[in-house]
């Protein structure tokens, strides 16, 4: 992947602010993870309990209607059943937890007393207000049970999500990430370094050629002295042997 980056700053500049941005998306989403497996394991446990109080109050009914039947009856049992007037009504909610929506069931007419379930007082029996009662107590246990089981499915869910995204970002985008900012990186450097290799040997051979120019200077300076000081030595040469021809020609 580092191969198809470009070693230019503007991409390792790029490359630094996403690894920021990243760091910090990685940190957050592992807060957000704990965050979430602490309030999973809270609604774990309190499904537990709600499972456990179920199975319970299911054993409690079925206790009860069986009695109810052995007793009344199944025609007396089918007959107060039968006469139920009000039925429960079930409102649905929403509630946020580490930003994941779960539902919040309310229910209401769920117990009832005697005078509201319709059926007679002086026909049935306690054992069939027993079992209306039992009944009751399962129904709500199952709406509750509901609204828990639903939590924890959705918890978990966004759980294994949340997980996913971590270690997205812990194996494979950021060590990318720093893999494209070290290929980079070493190339900057590599260029730099030629960069400084040639500025050296321009500046070698410049003053290399400022040393030669110096020293032709320098030479021909010292030609020219030389030239003149030739110059100057046989000018009384000359003047001394026009003085001695003379007298020789008088």
């Amino acid at each position: 992947m580092a191969k198809d980056v470009k070693p230019t700053r503007k991409n390792l500049m790029e490359i630094e602010d996403r690894i920021e941005l990243s760091e910090r998306g990685h940190g957050t989403l592992e807060k957000k993870r704990d965050g979430l497996i602490m309030e999973f394991m809270d609604i774990l446990d309190k499904a537990q309990d709600v499972r456990g109080d179920l199975a319970d109050d299911y054993e409690e009914a079925q206790k009860k209607i069986n009695m109810a039947r052995a007793m009344e009856g199944d025609v007396a049992v089918r007959g107060a059943a039968a006469a139920l007037q009000e039925h429960p009504e079930i409102t649905t909610e929403s509630k946020n937890i580490m930003g994941v929506v779960v539902p919040q069931i309310e229910s209401s007419r769920v117990s009832k007393s005697l005078d509201q379930r319709g059926y007679g007082i002086m026909g049935t029996s306690a054992r069939i207000d027993e079992a209306a009662e039992s009944y009751e107590d399962l129904l709500e246990s199952i709406i509750l049970a509901a609204e828990v089981e639903t939590a924890m499915k959705k918890m978990l869910r966004e759980i294994e999500t949340t997980k996913r995204r971590v270690n997205a970002l812990e194996f494979k985008l950021l060590p990318d990430l720093y893999e494209n900012q070290e290929y980079i990186e070493q190339k900057l450097e590599e260029q730099e370094r030629e960069e400084t290799f040639r500025l050296k040997k321009i500046k070698e051979k410049k003053e290399q050629q400022e040393k030669e120019e110096q020293e032709a200077e320098a030479a021909a300076e010292a030609e020219a002295e030389a030239n003149a000081k030739d110059a100057g030595t046989a000018e009384p040469d000359m003047e001394q042997s026009t003085a001695g021809g003379v007298p020789g020609g008088d």
